[in-house]
């Protein structure tokens, strides 16, 4: 069998995995870079790109007061005893640093998601601004022939950052038509595809070139240590030694049904992760002993479908559009359930709640209802009045004949109906607290500033609406357990000499929670980073 000999093997081009392989390659290391699909970025190029680094050092240019013990302080308030104190301590101390090296030895440029908060900025330590990066624009064209071999979505990827968008606001009205057509000229890219980008770039320009449709099958183990990975190619198998280290940045397992089934905690309907996510490292590192963690926990957020041009029926992210005035969330039995602008990750506990008697998840899937104000003032996944109604939603002139059409009970929707309006009324949620948080507000129309009525408002322009909402996620959380430095653990507790993990294929150092704009990505980098660096290390002391 064929063998390609490296001091260290990435397995995963996401952000953790290109991450890993630049910092590795930037210790000297020799790196080989393998990516399952055919094409490279992982789920990181269809994010939103954003990255919860914090203390980072645009907010002190900019003047926001943060620290250490405040950032402790915030994720252990949300821990609720399932996040290890020496990780989140691991990846405090390290998230700066990432932030700056990679702009002083990379093509990354951060700037600060501005206006965005954390996901409870009312916990302790919590902050309203400042945490949350974002990668200036990257134009495609300093790629090469590799501009065209980073996958592409179909939302939040265009030519626009995470802050020119309905939710940062930098241009709430639009890109001005102009500024969009100089883009294209230099295929300047935002959000999730400029974080790849630049980091792409950065392993390129090191000599780190991916190979793709290089599927990770099993690891190479010798007297208890990770030498290599055996590996499916596009023309056969073959082994990729590794002299210092493998490294797992393969993502999650939300596309594997067997796994999904015997792991997770809840229902989930959809994922809105590349579909090669299928758990590949974590049987990998299952076979090898690993000790595993946070397997229940997933990257919650609520979906619809919908119809897209040249995609079909496809799981939308419903984000934004919860948040905003007139419109709320109902279970089968037309009652509100939870908060709608809580953060998509908390708000992914309300589906799992079961009921003992009837024993079904009494709020999934839920409803989405919502006026025509609404509608033609905010629109959904693109769907905005005059254009004919699509068949994803449904329509009734009357709450009553709404609640028919979704086969809920009519008096208890129109009894929700007219509480909700005579709390908006009011200017208060008392049964959910909507609208007291600055999460909550932010979040909502920012022609309201920053106050409740930016998510509460009244259901009361007819025709009404409503369309079904399912229990999504971002990526599963669950993975092997690792030390400081990303190497993973065995289920004694002692390392697994040769093996490091990081992204979603690590198991997660923010347990059940989800620290704010990017939670997940920043994670990624710094464990990617710990792991490149550390192994990189090892392979100079060769």
């Amino acid at each position: 069998m064929q063998e390609h000999v490296y001091d260290v093997v990435v397995l995963g081009t996401g952000a953790a995995g290109l991450t890993a392989a630049l910092r590795a390659a930037a210790g000297g290391a020799q790196v080989g870079l393998f990516e399952k699909a055919d094409t490279v970025g992982g789920t990181s190029a269809w994010s939103g790109g954003t990255v919860w680094l914090p203390n980072n050092r645009h907010e002190v240019q900019l003047g926001f007061s943060d620290s250490r013990e405040e950032v402790l302080t915030y994720l252990m308030s949300l821990s609720h005893g399932l996040m290890e104190q020496p990780l989140v301590e691991a990846y405090v101390d390290t998230a700066p640093e990432v932030a700056a090296w990679l702009e002083d030895n990379s093509p990354v440029e951060f700037e600060t998601l501005r206006g965005m908060s954390d996901y409870h900025p009312e916990h302790p330590g919590g902050k309203q601004e400042g945490r949350s990066l974002e990668c200036t624009l990257f134009p495609f064209a300093d790629l090469g022939d590799w501009a065209h071999r980073v996958t592409v979505g179909w939302q939040l990827t265009g030519e626009i950052t995470m802050s020119e968008s309905s939710l940062g606001r930098k241009a709430p009205d639009g890109v001005p038509q102009e500024e969009l057509d100089r883009r294209k000229r230099r295929d300047e890219r935002g959000a999730g595809q400029a974080l790849v980008g630049r980091l792409l770039k950065g392993c390129l320009d090191r000599g780190v070139h991916p190979q793709v449709r290089c599927r990770g099958v099993r690891l190479l183990v010798v007297g208890g240590q990770v030498t290599g990975v055996l590996i499916e190619g596009p023309d056969g198998p073959f082994e990729a030694r590794a002299r210092s280290g493998v490294v797992l940045a393969t993502g999650g397992f939300e596309h594997d049904e067997r796994l999904v089934r015997a792991f997770l905690r809840g229902p989930l309907a959809h994922a809105v992760s590349v579909p090669t996510n299928t758990g590949d490292g974590l049987r990998m590192a299952m076979r090898v002993g690993a000790d595993l963690t946070d397997m229940r926990e997933a990257w919650w957020v609520p979906t619809i479908e919908v119809d897209v041009d040249g995609w079909g029926r496809v799981p939308w992210q419903v984000n934004t559009e919860r948040t905003r005035p007139h419109t709320i969330m109902v279970n089968d039995d037309g009652v509100r359930f939870t908060n709608e602008a809580a953060n998509y990750n908390a708000l992914g506990n309300a589906f799992h709640v079961v009921d003992v008697p009837r024993f079904t998840y009494v709020n999934h899937p839920a409803w989405l209802v919502f006026d025509h104000h609404f509608l033609s003032r905010y629109g959904l996944a693109g769907h905005r009045p005059p254009a004919h109604t699509p068949d994803w939603i449904i329509e009734a002139p009357a709450i009553a004949e709404l609640a028919g059409r979704m086969g809920v009970p009519a008096r208890a929707l129109q009894a929700t109906v007219e509480r909700w309006n005579s709390n908006v009324d009011a200017g208060s949620d008392p049964d959910f607290r909507r609208g007291d948080s600055h999460h909550d507000r932010a979040w909502g129309d920012p022609a309201f500033g920053g106050t409740r009525q930016g998510t509460l408002g009244p259901i009361d322009s007819p025709p009404y609406y409503a369309v079904r909402v399912w229990c999504g996620t971002l990526g599963t959380k669950g993975g092997p357990r690792t030390d400081t430095q990303g190497r993973v653990l065995d289920v004694d507790g002692n390392v697994i000499e040769g093996l490091y993990a990081a992204g979603n294929a690590m198991g997660s150092v923010m347990g059940m929670t989800y620290g704010g704009h990017g939670g997940t990505l920043g994670p990624g980098l710094v464990f990617g980073y710990l792991s490149g660096r550390h192994a990189a290390a090892l392979a100079a002391r060769r």
